[in-house]
C-alpha cells in the first residue's frame, strides 16, 4: 500500500505537512509546505473523513459514518488496483517534454 503524495499546484514538487492539530475525531487540519525553495508555497488544507469503505474489526461505538454507496466502493477498488502515483506520472511528463 502507498501512502497519499501531495503535489504543490504551482510547481509540482512534492508538500510536506510541516503541522496538523485534530479539530475533531473526522477532521484534521494541516499546514503544508512545498519542498521546492524556489517556489516556497504554503497552504492550510483540511483532511476530513466522509464516508466507511469498509466496516473496522474494532469498531468504536462513537464512530458514526455513513457507509459509502456500493458505486463509490467499487470505484475505490479500481482506483487502487490501476491508478499510477501522481508523482511518477508527473516526472515521466517531465522527462519526456
Amino acid at each position: 500500500m502507498s501512502t497519499y503524495k501531495l503535489v504543490c499546484p504551482h510547481c509540482c514538487s512534492r508538500l510536506r505537512i510541516r503541522t496538523s492539530e485534530g479539530t475533531h475525531i473526522f477532521l484534521r487540519i494541516a499546514y503544508l509546505q512545498c519542498l521546492n525553495e524556489a517556489c516556497g508555497w504554503c497552504v492550510r488544507a483540511q483532511f476530513e473523513m466522509t464516508h466507511e469503505m469498509s466496516p473496522s474489526g474494532m469498531p468504536n461505538p462513537n464512530v458514526h459514518l455513513p457507509m459509502a454507496p456500493i458505486a463509490m466502493r467499487r470505484e475505490a477498488m479500481r482506483a487502487a488496483d490501476d491508478q499510477p502515483d501522481l508523482l511518477d506520472v508527473l516526472d515521466t511528463e517531465v522527462l519526456s517534454a
